[in-house]
């Protein structure tokens, strides 16, 4: 068989782990894999070549995609779709590994349904924000990087009596900021999935703050939080609040970096079971992680489900502020 593997949409630390993975087990099980650069738009262009197995030697500990990657709305046409169909005939390619997130795993769900091109889905997103899976690919690895980089504003932020409003990304979903707020023991957290009075909250919180003799503080901000994003939120806490303050955008820093253990880990597995499933015939689900047990969801699924808000986590920030 041969499998075609790309990346789509965002990077994510441990992508280049999954394709290591696909390309060193379809070896083991006498298969051939091909790598498809820039994601959907490399399929419609017919930009596909072997990938051997020495091609992947020392990637693991690489950010990024070595298959480059790229997002394509010119993949909604379903003539496009054709074309690209008619391309991977061409080269022979009778699998597909998908790694990426939401809009790349309903475009695999569509094509495979369209085109009976077997399709397998690899969860490779920094946002945390796919149903059925409790991880996701470089979520780890941008989570300990925010972390960090918030540890060290803490030390400013300290030696100036400052309010820092660090904003990081996670697109619609507060996975990632809730994590970081945790993990650096912010004093607030903003995210979308926030009650609807938290910004009220976050003024009465800080005042408080103050009150109890705290002079600097720490407020995490999700790039997709309904109240805005940091810096609008910094305009409105200039107004209602008396700290000297600041914004940080931490930005596409979360992206990059040499992949987290645990994302090398899970790349791995997961870029191994996927060619082990489609080698045995399954084709049209995504792989994923349950309660640490490796788990296989229907593609279908994307296009029914809602991502697990942060839920409680959101309330444990405020908690441990005190």
């Amino acid at each position: 068989m041969r499998i075609g593997v790309l990346t789509s949409g965002g990077d994510a630390p441990g992508m280049n782990a999954a394709i290591r993975a696909v390309v060193r087990q379809a070896d083991a099980l006498g298969h051939e894999v091909w790598g498809i650069h820039r994601g959907y738009q490399g399929m419609l262009e017919g930009d596909m070549d072997p990938l051997p197995s020495r091609s992947c030697a020392n990637i693991l500990q690489r950010g990024g995609t070595m298959l480059h990657t790229a997002r394509c709305a010119a993949f909604r046409d379903p003539l496009r779709r054709t074309e690209a169909a008619s391309k991977l005939k061409e080269a022979g390619i009778e699998a597909l590994v998908i790694i990426g997130g939401d809009g790349s795993f309903r475009a695999a769900e569509t094509f495979q349904r369209e085109h009976g091109v077997a399709c397998a889905g690899i969860p490779g997103t920094i946002d945390n924000d796919l149903p059925g899976t409790e991880r996701t690919l470089g979520f780890d690895t941008a989570l300990n990087t925010a972390v960090e980089a918030i540890d060290r504003i803490r030390d400013t932020a300290s030696s100036h009596g400052r309010l820092f409003l660090v904003e990081v990304m996670g697109r619609s979903s507060g996975m990632l900021a809730v994590h970081t707020a945790i993990a650096c023991g912010a004093e607030a957290v903003l995210y979308p999935e926030s009650p609807e009075d938290s910004y009220e909250a976050l003024v009465s919180g800080l005042n408080a703050s103050w009150m109890r003799g705290k002079r600097s503080s720490i407020v995490v901000v999700a790039e997709g939080d309904t109240v805005g994003r940091a810096m609008a939120v910094g305009e409105r806490l200039k107004r209602d609040h008396a700290l000297d303050l600041r914004v940080v955008v931490l930005g596409h820093v979360q992206r990059g970096g040499s992949p987290s253990a645990l994302d090398r880990i899970w790349g791995s597995r997961w870029g191994a079971d996927a060619v082990l499933r489609l080698d045995r015939g399954e084709s049209g689900f995504y792989l994923g992680e349950v309660a640490g047990a490796l788990v296989a969801q229907p593609l279908s699924q994307i296009l029914e489900s809602q991502p697990v808000p942060p839920g409680d986590l959101g309330r444990l920030v405020a908690i441990l502020a005190r």
